[in-house]
This record gives C-alpha cells, sequence and structure tokens, in this order.
C-alpha cells in the first residue's frame, strides 16, 4: 500500500508531498522468486520494484535534468533496463545467475 503525505510549510507557503511505502515484502517475494526456475523463452520476469522506487528513480533524473523521461514514455524502456542492471538495484532483481534456467541482463 502505498501512503500519501502533504507538508506545508506555511513560512515558506510550500507544499511537500512524500509518498511511502512499505518495500519490506516486496524484497522478501523478489528473494523467493530468485529460487523458481523459468523455463519460458519469452517473458521472463526480471524485476518486481516498488513504484515509490521508480518514482525515486525519476525524481532523481529530473534532479539531473533530465525532465523529459515520463513513467511509460519514450525512452522510458531502456531508461529502466539500464537501471535495473545496476549493481546497487539489484535486490528488486528476481532472476538468478545461480538459477540454471537463468536468462538475464548481465
Amino acid at each position: 500500500m502505498i501512503i500519501s503525505r502533504v507538508h506545508s510549510d506555511p513560512s515558506e507557503r510550500k507544499y511537500h508531498f512524500e509518498r511511502v511505502q512499505d518495500v519490506e515484502p516486496i524484497l522478501e517475494h523478489n528473494k523467493r522468486l530468485q529460487s523458481v526456475e523459468q523455463k519460458s523463452d519469452w517473458g521472463r520476469h526480471v524485476a518486481s520494484v516498488p513504484m515509490v522506487i521508480i518514482e525515486k528513480w525519476l525524481n532523481e533524473e529530473h534532479e539531473c535534468g533530465n525532465t523529459g523521461l515520463r513513467f511509460l514514455g519514450p525512452g522510458f524502456e531502456e531508461w529502466f533496463a539500464k537501471k535495473i542492471k545496476d549493481p546497487e538495484n539489484r535486490a528488486w532483481r528476481v532472476d538468478n545467475p545461480s538459477n540454471p534456467f537463468y536468462i538475464g541482463w548481465r
């Protein structure tokens, strides 16, 4: 479940929006999926990433000047593929190199 919170700053007349999600169940599910064989040659499950993480990544991109990137818009798939290949984001991957049926990005 994603919880949205609004924080107001009357001194600066600003609002700050915060979205919160418990990602622990997704991490545990990803660990379980890493041990499951994926026998299909098509449609392999590669990652499960919580929306709050995707939003965080998109916000970071916008802060770096990539303001044209939009969720599921042009260029999103290529950008997401790079993000999910990053070793820092390994926790969101569900494929497993030690699995004999492993086919994934290297």
